[in-house]
């Protein structure tokens, strides 16, 4: 297990905001994956899903504010176009990354990257995760 050094509740916010966005963009009967490990003191969760991919020319924008990759289907899924930016910004406040990967109609997988926490004494108001 890792402890990671942060807010309890952005964090939480963050990965599932990833995990719903794979659920609602992916279609019926298929999965969405996640998973955790710790490589050279970072921890990484990764939410790999089964739906429609996202084109290259998109990458970059998908963590704008609002930014649809297709707007139409803001009717089918309802959220809001801001999991994803305030996924990104979480990840930065926890000097983290969030990352993407995939293609046109084989799924995506993003990657939420921590710094594992040292051990010591924690700060007031901040909140040691164990994964």
């Amino acid at each position: 297990p890792a402890n990671l050094l942060g807010d309890r509740d952005q964090l939480t916010m963050a990965i599932q905001n990833l995990i719903e966005n794979a659920i609602n963009y992916s279609p019926e009967n298929t999965k969405v994956a996640v998973t955790s490990r710790i490589k050279d003191g970072i921890v990484e969760i990764s939410v790999v899903d089964q739906g429609v991919g996202i084109p290259e020319s998109e990458i970059q924008r998908i963590f704008e504010r609002f930014y649809r990759v297709d707007p139409a289907r803001s009717r089918e899924t309802g959220g809001t176009g801001l999991g994803l930016s305030m996924a990104l910004e979480d990840a930065r406040l926890h000097n983290g990354e969030l990352e993407v990967y995939g293609e046109p109609g084989k799924g995506a997988n993003f990657v939420l990257t921590l710094p594992k926490h040292a051990g010591g004494d924690i700060p007031q108001r901040i909140i040691s995760l164990k994964f």
